[in-house]
């Protein structure tokens, strides 16, 4: 199997389901999407939602995808920048627990945290204050950090340090190394536009977006975009919801079907399809299975709050997992 290894923003998550969207309103933040705040913003939020039944979990879209590879067993290790404070312990015992090598960096700054507003349609928003994630420097990547692995898992959340994007890229090319890359959110995709084709047209063997961030990428319809994202690299997914996704190499194109399944929260289902997406591809199966794997886990992901699944949870999805895979 491939090893693989994943740089983002190490994050707790404070997952908080909502009454209404009057919280979005209120603090200006747009449905669906990721909006970094300030420490003073952050706390405002934070102060608002206390009355209502907040859980804590540990983080950030990168975080995600790999704690999901460490739990099926693919050897995974994550760069992140976390506080010398509890918050930073409980995401390194996270890491851990999941069976991942934990290559953290910590400040004197807290560790960051995302509020994540879960509308009562299941959609959430995040408020994000990155704190000591936002502190990681090109200067502290490590050749060490690379060497030894197969792939390369950026998310796309990173761009607004694109020193820090760029420099792993050329790390992990310089170590022969697949990068694939998350393009994060549609209004992340806005604002960096550039940057992301910047590092697509020059590093980039796989790119996962869903349709909103594939129309702020290219302003074309999910199927045309597919084709504009796959010009540049290897492999294009484009993530649908409910409709499934599509997947593109070279001339070949993939629909795979989304797996039916009873929404509660759809955080974290973008970060575990590409863990299921990567987990067969470390396995060097075919991109139709690769597409299953990323379905299931994303269909069995947003049946719980947040982008933790439970025991339970996990083994169905193995269960779903080992029939695709065998089939």
């Amino acid at each position: 199997m491939k090893k693989i290894v994943g740089i983002g923003n190490a994050l707790v998550d404070i997952m908080t389901p909502i009454p209404d969207d009057s919280y979005l309103n209120q603090f200006g933040l747009p449905k669906g999407s990721m909006t970094l705040v300030d420490a003073e913003k952050s706390g405002q939020i934070k102060e608002v939602i206390k009355p209502l039944n907040s859980t804590l979990a540990s983080g950030g879209s990168a975080g995600n995808t790999l704690y999901g590879l460490g739990i099926l067993g693919i050897e995974s290790s994550f760069i992140g920048k976390v506080g010398r404070d509890e918050y930073g312990n409980f995401y390194e015992k996270d890491l851990v627990d999941a069976s991942l090598k934990p290559l953290l960096l910590r400040s004197d700054n807290p560790t960051g945290t995302a509020v994540a507003l879960v509308s009562p349609d299941s959609e959430r928003t995040f408020a994000t204050h990155l704190g000591a994630a936002i502190e990681l420097d090109k200067s502290e990547l490590d050749n060490s950090y690379f060497n030894g692995n197969d792939i390369l898992y950026i998310e796309g959340y990173l761009i607004n340090n694109f020193p820090l994007v760029e420099q792993a890229c050329r790390l992990a090319k310089e170590n022969n190394m697949v990068v694939a890359i998350d393009l994060a959110s549609f209004n992340v995709v806005n604002e960096n536009r550039d940057h992301f084709k910047e590092i697509i047209n020059n590093y980039v063997d796989i790119v996962f977006a869903n349709e909103e961030e594939a129309k702020a990428y290219s302003g074309l319809s999910p199927r045309e975009a597919l084709d504009i994202l796959s010009e540049k690299c290897s492999i294009a997914v484009v993530k649908l919801g409910a409709e499934g996704s599509l997947i593109k190499r070279g001339e070949e194109v993939i629909k795979v079907d989304a797996l039916k399944s009873n929404p509660v929260d759809t955080t974290g289902a973008g970060d575990l399809y590409a863990s299921g997406f990567l987990y067969g591809y470390s396995q060097d199966l075919p991109l139709d299975i690769c597409g299953l794997f990323g379905s299931i886990l994303a269909g069995k992901v947003i049946e719980v709050m947040g982008a933790r699944m439970p025991a339970k949870k996990w083994a169905e999805a193995k269960k779903l997992l080992k029939s695709a895979k065998r089939d």
